[in-house]
C-alpha cells in the first residue's frame, strides 16, 4: 500500500436470485493508509575516516533504515539550519578550512523527521597532512 491510496471503497457484484436480480453495491468504507515514520538514518563518508587535506574532495551519503516516502533529505554543518545540498549525497569538491564540523543529515516524510549522528570532518593544513 502507498499513501495514495487513502480513500473510500466499496464492491460491486451481479446478484441473480429468486427474489432481485442486477448489480448491488456494498457500503463505502475509508481506507487510511498511514506513513511509517522515519528512523535509522545514518551518515557515512568517503574516505571514511573523515580527515581531508587541503583541495580533497568528500563524498557524505545518507541512509535510512525504516520509514515511507516520499523521503526529503537536507544536509547541514555544525548547529546551522541552513541546508548545504539536499538528496541522499552531499558532495564537496576542494575542501578548505571553513570545512571542517560537524555534518548530518536530516530526513523528513512530511509527518516524521529524524537525524543522523553527526560525522567529525577535520581538514588538515598541508603541513599536517605531509606528516601522515
Amino acid at each position: 500500500l502507498q499513501l495514495h491510496h487513502s480513500g473510500r471503497y466499496s464492491c460491486r457484484g451481479w446478484v441473480d436470485s429468486e427474489i432481485s436480480w442486477g448489480w448491488k453495491e456494498s457500503a463505502p468504507m475509508t481506507v487510511t493508509v498511514h506513513g511509517v515514520p522515519v528512523s535509522g538514518v545514518s551518515l557515512s563518508a568517503q574516505p571514511p575516516e573523515g580527515q581531508l587535506a587541503l583541495g580533497d574532495r568528500l563524498v557524505l551519503s545518507c541512509a535510512v533504515a525504516v520509514g515511507t516516502g516520499p523521503l526529503h533529505f537536507s544536509w547541514h554543518q555544525g548547529g546551522s539550519a541552513a541546508p548545504l545540498g539536499a538528496g541522499p549525497h552531499l558532495e564537496l569538491q576542494n575542501i578548505g578550512d571553513n570545512d571542517t564540523g560537524h555534518y548530518h543529515c536530516r530526513v523528513s516524510n512530511g509527518d516524521s523527521l529524524a537525524e543522523s549522528v553527526p560525522l567529525n570532518v577535520t581538514v588538515l593544513g598541508e603541513q599536517d597532512s605531509r606528516a601522515q
